[in-house]
């Protein structure tokens, strides 16, 4: 069945929200991206509205649609979504890995690793995808690695770099990797290893949120009901 052309709308502007072409404050100008699709203003217009009902888009008089400024509970949730597929995806991908994937994931935490020296946040969480996506890759699971790829490009958007405000969590996160490839060396059990790869994600998202507290800026945590992190992801 054929797409609609709101629904053609609807996804060529949702993909670019999702990988970055479009930031937070990107203006939206309907009659350009119905230039770019040639078709009429009308369904782009549909389209602005399906985003703007999922906080994605918003709208102002006199200034129109453009991309939502980012919420910290956005990121809050990315990040613990991340923290769940992330893991299963390291989990089902782990039998599945060679000598060959482990040597160039240890190549690139090397890097990584030697970098800190010199540390710059973005280049280290570029670096840092590209260990992960060695480890996860491989994972039989189309819909789980979709979901991992999807959560890697929203916090793209929302934030160029966790470590960005938390330097320090790089030296944990390069000896973290260690770890999960250790487990991975000596296959140990997927539920482990999926466990560590939780772990480590989460770390990072405790440490933003430290850091936060710290400096008084508005919390990122949900209401005391929900609790954060490991402990409401376990639940």
């Amino acid at each position: 069945m054929s797409e609609s052309k709101s629904q053609q709308a609807y996804r060529f502007i949702r993909d670019r929200i999702d990988d970055g072409r479009y930031v937070p404050g990107f203006r939206l100008v309907l009659g350009q991206i119905a230039g770019e699709l040639d078709v009429s203003v009308v369904p782009v217009r549909e389209a602005i509205r399906l985003l703007e009902a999922e906080g994605l888009v918003t709208f102002e008089r006199n200034v129109g649609a453009q991309v939502a400024l980012i919420k910290e509970t956005e990121y809050l949730h990315t990040m613990q979504t991340l923290a769940l597929v992330e893991g299963a995806a390291t989990a089902m991908s782990a039998p599945r890995l060679t000598p060959d994937h482990v040597r160039r994931a240890r190549e690139v935490n090397e890097r990584m690793r030697r970098s800190l020296q010199d540390f710059d946040p973005h280049t280290f969480t570029a670096a840092n995808l590209e260990f992960h996506a060695v480890l996860f890759e491989e994972c039989p699971n189309p819909h789980v690695l979709e979901l991992v790829h999807r959560g890697w490009n929203r916090m793209k958007v929302l934030r160029d770099s966790s470590f960005s405000f938390v330097p320090g969590r790089a030296h944990e996160s390069v000896e973290e990797h260690d770890r999960i490839l250790g487990l991975i060396e000596r296959g140990a059990a997927p539920l482990e290893i999926e466990l560590a790869a939780r772990e480590h994600r989460l770390a990072t998202l405790d440490a933003v949120l430290a850091y936060q507290a710290e400096h008084q800026t508005p919390p990122a945590t949900p209401p005391a009901s929900e609790p954060t992190t490991e402990r409401k992801i376990r639940a």
